[in-house]
């Protein structure tokens, strides 16, 4: 189907206190190594978290925008292997890409989890691979506030999660409230049932997607992703992970792509160890 028969998705967030990160159970399935083959002109690759995560990293709507401007236009594929993020970011790329002039082809290499799956509903033409999957689900939001704040937030994010179920509705012709329903049981859809259902066109080649080791990023994302299963603090986190990284996932590599701990203190080693042992003995 063409693009332009998609709804707009609303624009902006409900308030400057709320944000978005990719949901653990995403990152934990997410492989970071899978990209496409062989690159192609005009192609953009969403290979990341969405939006800028508090690295300063990630697939923001400033970037797919400017990229946009540079392809004037003309036909362009857009590679999707990612565990979603900022949902009120991926709404903006969705629109972006709705908006594009030109043909949009989507190929889902991997996963295209929650605003992941938003962007990728935006192709004229979506390609999946027959291990990839697609994952929609409510809104998820990391907030603070007393019982009021939360019970505005949970008012004020119906209308984006109506959005959301009204894009995969169109997209797929599958009724409100089957979609509805998936997205309550925060549903993975394989690519052979993603074409059943709607949300994709056809299967990608099994040589079109190629994989190699975890990149860094995606690494200390898992293992972000673990330290949170573990109850870890959000503050705590992110305190770990820079004193492992200095700054940034990419500022901790050897010449041959691996992260490095080398720099960490003890203590920082024993604090990492004693929030791990913590998810083990949870097991």
């Amino acid at each position: 189907m063409t693009k332009k028969r998609l709804p707009v998705a609303p624009a902006g967030r409900p308030c400057a206190g709320v944000t978005c990160e990719p949901l653990p159970s995403a990152l934990e399935r997410w492989n970071g190594g899978l990209k496409a083959a062989a690159s192609e002109d005009n192609s953009i690759s969403v290979f990341d978290v969405i939006g800028k995560d508090y690295w300063g990293e990630g697939v923001s709507a400033k970037r797919i925008a400017g990229a946009l401007r540079s392809m004037n236009g003309t036909d362009v594929t857009v590679n999707i292997n990612s565990p979603g993020g900022d949902m009120f970011e991926g709404l903006a790329i969705y629109n972006l890409l709705r908006e594009y002039p030109g043909k949009v082809t989507v190929k889902v290499l991997g996963l295209a989890a929650s605003g992941a799956s938003i962007i990728a509903m935006a192709g004229d033409e979506i390609q999946i691979g027959r291990g990839a999957f697609l994952m929609i689900h409510n809104c998820w939001v990391v907030a603070v506030g007393n019982r009021h704040d939360f019970a505005a937030m949970a008012e004020n994010m119906a209308p984006f999660d109506n959005a959301m179920a009204d894009i995969y509705s169109a997209r797929s012709g599958l009724d409100s409230d089957t979609v509805k329903q998936m997205m309550d049981d925060e549903s993975y859809i394989g690519g052979s049932d993603a074409i059943e259902k709607g949300l994709a066109d056809s299967l990608l080649s099994s040589d079109a997607v190629t994989s190699d080791e975890d990149s860094p990023a995606a690494a200390l994302r898992k293992l972000d992703s673990l330290l949170a299963k573990a109850n870890t603090p959000r503050s705590e986190r992110r305190k770990l992970l820079k004193a492992l990284t200095g700054n940034m996932p990419g500022a901790v590599t050897d010449p041959t792509g691996t992260p490095s701990a080398a720099d960490a203190s003890p203590e920082i080693l024993a604090k990492l160890d004693a929030a791990l042992s913590g998810l083990v003995l949870a097991c």
